[in-house]
């Protein structure tokens, strides 16, 4: 109680659903050290400057951030790194010497339990549902580390996709094809299918799975990779389809523990311990 506490937090949406203070807050327990993490929900887009000049005031240690803000922070930062900035996205903040430092961890998390199937997503088309920073993340990853035949980005508004792909010079240098959430035939001969959407997360207020692959067509199969980023559930309805379907599935918690692990170390310079940190978040998903 006589200890200064640095404090570490994410900024989100309605994010109290979040495993991030559970693996942060179990992670500097075991190793002792004087940190606590917590969630701020910032209501609107406008308040993200006044809540990071805030944070620097009070000397806070640093954040994650998640939807609906990795690419509204982006401006208000004093520096960001070479991931975030071949994205334009932030999903970690690293606060020192009063500098707002943004980083994203997003890209290895995402592609670090894709690796194994290296040899199967080479040069063969994917797609990835979404058009945020989650699906900045997935493409960049897909680009760095497996070279795809084809990424087809599927979205319900292409012309908003266009412009994210020429903010990033993605048009231009990769072979992307944006395909409107409606025309999913091409699903059928993707490798790998990426849900970077928000849509499935417990709680909310969707149509759920349907509102991203209409069952009923069978354009998921046995051979293909199902990536639901989706953590919460930890066994997504889109996963329990693909499971059924005979499809590989990995679910959204192996990307949140891989990028919070590459967050952890820059925020305190060690190491997280992650398999003390999987076991405890896997006992609360299972209770």
């Amino acid at each position: 109680m006589t200890k200064a506490i640095k404090i570490l937090g994410l900024i989100g949406r309605a994010v109290d659903y979040s495993y991030s203070p559970l693996i942060h807050n179990t992670a500097c327990a075991l190793l002792g050290i004087p940190y606590y993490y917590t969630i701020f929900n910032i209501a609107e887009e406008n308040l993200i400057p006044d809540a990071l000049r805030g944070a620097k005031a009070l000397g806070i240690a640093g954040f994650n951030v998640t939807i609906p803000y990795k690419k509204n922070v982006v401006p208000f930062l004093d520096e960001i790194s070479p991931d975030a900035t071949s994205i334009k996205a932030v999903n970690t903040i690293v606060i020192e010497n009063g500098k707002l430092i943004g980083h994203n961890t997003d890209i290895s998390g995402f592609a670090s339990p894709l690796l194994p199937y290296k040899e199967r997503i080479t040069g063969n088309p994917v797609c990835i549902f979404g058009g945020g920073g989650a699906a900045l993340a997935a493409i960049e990853a897909f680009r760095r580390f497996f070279t795809p035949k084809e990424i087809f980005l599927i979205v319900r508004d292409p012309k908003k996709a266009c412009d994210m792909l020429h903010e990033t010079g993605y048009e231009e240098t990769l072979p992307i094809t944006i395909v409107q959430s409606d025309d999913l035939d091409k699903i059928r001969e993707c490798r790998v299918i990426v849900n970077a959407t928000p849509i499935g997360t417990k709680g909310r207020d969707d149509k759920g799975i349907n509102t991203i692959i209409p069952l009923d067509q069978e354009l998921i199969h046995h051979g293909q990779i199902v990536y639901d980023m989706v953590y919460n559930p930890l066994d997504t309805p889109l996963l329990q389809a693909a499971e059924h379907a005979g499809a590989t599935t990995i679910s959204g918690i192996e990307m949140l523990i891989s990028q919070a692990e590459r967050s952890f170390t820059l925020w305190t310079g060690m190491l997280m311990p992650v398999t003390a940190v999987r076991t405890a978040l896997l006992k609360e998903i299972q209770q």
